[in-house]
């Protein structure tokens, strides 16, 4: 009974997510009409978890990490060129690195900070494979030197924006890399991103467990981009009231990229925890790093070639703060995956650096 109640809810949920957003799109919405769709945002997230966690069944790992994180990211980067299309000009010249720093901060320290905390107090250690989630760090530390690093000190553009040349380089190189990764992880070393016990390996058949039929993962996969769809969607919708908050409390215009990638990932996070659970802390790690890199890896790409389109420029240099923190963060994430095993500190450590992340992007 409680199944046929959930597999109700997980499908009533986004079909209510597509009407309120047909119906509150391009209008302007009244205090509670913001504080409704605030509501479906949350359910629809939720069912967006149900239903990435049965086609990741189906498929199997790592394929299933995979799944969740490059829909997400891919809706992602459809919202941040809709919202440089809208509004155009200098308001939105470093929407685009706001929000990826912002994703890349939240998942490489928020998501991996609470997955450590969660599965270390579930078994005192939280253990994982340090081969695979080595390489995912090492990658997402290039792809964000290349891409939102090396503008700031460029010379061939004014400020800290890339040249034409330099920014079709970094698009060229941030797709390779990311194309080259997930060939390694699905094809060439799909072991190094299975899940660790304190037995050993866990096969993928063990992972898998009961698999779903086909028609119930094609039906979850569609349900899922539909539901992906709507969190963006709706995001969107309450993203004036989230300007004109932003605005008001007086804060810096960066803040709505960090609100913005909050909410897109709200999935991913869901999902991350609740296979830290469940003892499957690899997982958590490679929804985390894999959102990472498929932030950068396609977001960067896709700016480059709308910006023959778009109007403006576009920054997507660091700052001296934002740098410090991001070269904070590949230092203590490389110290904490080496040892493959993690206690409460190491989890402690990257909240840490993530609560200092959102407090200087809300008071720099």
């Amino acid at each position: 009974m409680i199944r046929v109640s959930l597999a109700r809810w997980t499908v009533l949920v986004p079909l209510l997510a597509v009407f309120a957003l047909a119906a509150t799109w391009g209008r302007a919405l009244p205090g509670i009409a913001v504080t409704l769709v605030l509501i479906v945002l949350v359910g629809v997230v939720l069912s967006a978890v149900q239903h990435a966690e049965v086609v990741a069944r189906w498929v199997g790992e790592p394929l299933g990490s995979l799944v969740l994180a490059i829909a997400v990211t891919v809706i992602e980067v459809g919202l941040i060129l809709t919202l440089m299309s809208s509004a155009g000009g200098d308001k939105t010249s470093t929407l685009a690195r706001d929000t990826v720093f912002a994703a890349v901060m939240f998942t490489c320290n928020g998501i991996v900070g609470l997955a450590l905390l969660v599965g270390a107090l579930r078994r005192r250690i939280a253990v994982f494979n340090a081969e695979g989630t080595g390489a995912a760090m090492a990658t997402v530390a290039t792809l964000a030197t290349l891409s939102l690093v090396l503008p700031t000190f460029t010379t061939s553009k004014p400020g800290p924006e890339f040249s034409t040349a330099q920014l079709a380089f970094a698009a060229v190189a941030s797709l390779a890399l990311y194309g080259l990764f997930v060939m390694v992880q699905t094809v060439r070393h799909p072991d190094d991103f299975l899940p660790v016990e304190s037995a050993g390996v866990v096969t993928e058949e063990d992972e898998r467990g009961e698999l779903p039929g086909a028609r119930a993962a094609l039906r979850s996969f569609a349900l899922m981009l539909v539901a992906l769809v709507c969190v963006v969607g709706l995001a969107k919708v309450v993203s004036p009231t989230i300007e004109s908050a932003v605005e008001s409390a007086g804060l810096p215009q960066s803040a709505v990229g960090v609100v913005i990638a909050l909410l897109v990932l709200l999935p991913e996070t869901l999902a991350a925890v609740r296979a830290a659970r469940r003892d499957r802390v690899q997982i958590s790690l490679n929804l985390a790093l894999g959102s990472a890199m498929a932030s950068i890896g396609l977001t960067i790409p896709a700016i480059a070639v709308a910006s023959i389109w778009l109007e403006g420029p576009l920054v997507l240099g660091l700052g001296p703060t934002q740098m410090v923190l991001l070269a904070l963060t590949v230092v203590v994430g490389g110290l904490t995956v080496v040892p493959g095993r993690a206690t409460l500190l190491q989890g402690g450590v990257h909240l840490a650096l993530f609560s200092a992340f959102v407090f200087l992007a809300t008071s720099p």
